[in-house]
């Protein structure tokens, strides 16, 4: 049996340029870091002796003895992928529900394959689990999602990630000194909104409005830059709050399912009670909202947004790793 452990992320600038119709036409880089909720993928070779030959469980469970029956679609794909041809069993558990802006998808993708790379024998690198984990989802599934999901949840850590036309990809670490970060991470804000959405079919939009939106996604590009190199120095932190608000305001000009009247209206609370800036992470339409904001006005932000859930979070630096490994019936 084998566990892998995989990091949600947190996507601050930059977020579309990571879309094949955009880095097709010019390098897209996004800033994000992971953190500390996580979806864990149970794999485990069965003998013989079973009803089925696969089991799925996730919020449904599925039985079935032939991989093409299989109705998850990551699942079925990355079995066909990994050419699995005896009785397996897969189950995930998960910290946060799916469909609420954090990469759930991309991190379940990334968590399987790193388990079917360990269960085939495979040391695979990061970068071949988050690669592969991609092709399953956006070449193989068709969805009209980016690729950073799949990096920031394979590595891990607070990262810039560039995407060129050839399909390659580059990730660097984003260098800041221990007081820099927890002061960073104690200025950031989470709000579950209770509005859940799919996540391919926000995106469809905006990459069918892709020409009109080049300029705006250059824009957001620009201020991957700046966010960086205040990271790096280290001071007047509260400048990345104005670029998350500028680049919120940009973000919900690329479609209309971007945002709505609630969420509009949770950003308007928390700005009137002393946010700086924030966003609605993933592609948009719901899920959680990221506020940064300072200390002292944190506690009224909360009050002011009491109907939302708030979570609380860490940074994480780990990126999937594999938590339980037993080489038994392999």
């Amino acid at each position: 049996m084998i566990i892998t452990r995989t990091p949600y992320r947190i996507s601050f600038v930059g977020g579309g340029t990571d879309l094949k119709d955009y880095y097709k036409v010019s390098p897209g880089i996004v800033l994000s870091t992971s953190i500390d909720k996580y979806i864990y993928v149970v794999i485990k070779k069965q003998v013989g002796i079973v009803e089925h030959k696969y089991r799925i469980n996730y919020s449904s469970v599925e039985f079935c003895n032939d991989v093409d029956e299989i109705k998850h679609p990551i699942v079925r794909e990355a079995l066909k992928l990994f050419d699995i041809d005896w009785p397996l069993e897969i189950s995930t558990f998960s910290d946060i529900p799916g469909q609420t802006g954090l990469g759930s998808s991309s991190a379940f993708a990334v968590g399987l394959v790193h388990a079917l790379f360990s269960i085939k024998g495979i040391m695979a690198t990061k970068h071949q689990i988050s690669s592969t984990a991609a092709k399953i989802e956006i070449d193989i599934l068709g969805r009209k999602i980016g690729k950073q999901d799949h990096f920031a949840a394979g590595y891990g850590g607070l990262n810039t990630i560039t995407f060129f036309k050839d399909e390659s990809v580059k990730l660097d670490p984003v260098f800041h000194s221990k007081k820099t970060l927890a002061l960073f991470q104690s200025k950031l804000m989470l709000f579950y909104t209770f509005l859940k959405r799919d996540a391919n079919e926000v995106l469809i939009s905006q990459v069918k409005n892709i020409k009109r939106n080049i300029k705006f996604l250059d824009e957001m590009k620009n201020f991957v830059e700046p966010f960086r190199e205040t990271i790096n120095i280290g001071k007047n932190l509260n400048v990345l709050g104005e670029i998350l608000n500028s680049s919120w305001k940009l973000k919900k000009s690329l479609s209309n399912n971007i945002s709505n009247k609630d969420i509009d209206k949770y950003y308007k609370i928390a700005r009137d009670s002393g946010a700086i800036g924030g966003k609605v992470l993933g592609a948009g339409g719901g899920g959680f909202l990221l506020l940064f904001a300072n200390k002292k006005d944190q506690n009224y932000i909360r009050k002011n947004l009491a109907n939302l859930y708030y979570l609380r979070f860490k940074f994480d630096q780990g990126g999937t790793r594999i938590t339980y490994y037993d080489q038994t019936n392999f």
